[in-house]
């Protein structure tokens, strides 16, 4: 039996529904952003290529905004930190799919492989939703070698920052601060790899993001 909405929660949605683009938008825009390497990935586009988007669990506070009116198709978890990210998202040009590592949907992984065989882009949260922070799970390395899909890493970093006191250290800006938004270089992964060569290539993934986030950490140092 499904237990109704309490109307804490249910206020605390509509509050989300009504005020969290908004907001989002404000707070983004009273920053001061620059963008870094986004030549590679405009090249890639303009080739027709498509595109899986990836970055850290704990640097997704910028994604909504960054991304938005794209017709990106972000798989966003059904968790509630999720649900939250969805509920911004929703408006602003995004082809939602809820979905993830963990809660595995056949067909959320079908429309993911069906997008970018129409050259599409596609968004993945390759530690998300639970972790452990910057551990690449194989999803992102499976959908690259069944599709030709090229990896692009996505981090930032602000000149005002507090880090949360979450499994993911959730990188937040404060309002009116600089912050670099930083596309990082394509990473190709070659077709029809077998299990033990999608292991090999997850793991040289994984070492990359986690070099050029941390590249990207120290841009305000």
């Amino acid at each position: 039996m499904i237990r109704p909405m309490s109307l804490k929660a249910r206020l605390r949605w509509l509050a989300i529904d009504t005020l969290g683009r908004p907001i989002v938008w404000l707070w983004t825009k009273s920053c001061r952003m620059t963008i870094l390497g986004e030549s590679a990935y405009r090249a890639l586009r303009s080739a027709g290529k498509p595109v899986v988007h990836i970055m850290w669990h704990g640097k997704i506070f910028l994604v909504p905004f960054f991304f938005r009116k794209r017709n990106i198709m972000p798989l966003v978890s059904p968790s509630r930190d999720g649900e939250i990210a969805a509920r911004i998202m929703e408006g602003w040009g995004y082809k939602l799919l809820r979905g993830s590592g963990t809660h595995f949907m056949k067909n959320a992984w079908l429309d993911l492989k069906r997008e970018l065989q129409a050259g599409g882009e596609v968004i993945i949260v390759p530690d998300g939703p639970r972790g452990p922070d910057r551990k690449l799970k194989l999803g992102c390395i499976k959908l690259a070698t069944e599709t030709g899909a090229v990896l692009v890493p996505f981090s930032f970093s602000t000149s005002r920052k507090k880090s949360l006191r979450s499994w993911d250290k959730f990188l937040i800006f404060y309002p009116f601060s600089k912050v670099v938004a930083v596309y990082g270089p394509p990473i190709e992964i070659p077709p029809g790899l077998t299990d033990e060569g999608m292991e090999s290539e997850r793991r040289r993934v994984e070492r990359l993001m986690v070099d050029f986030d941390e590249e990207t950490d120290r841009f305000f140092d």
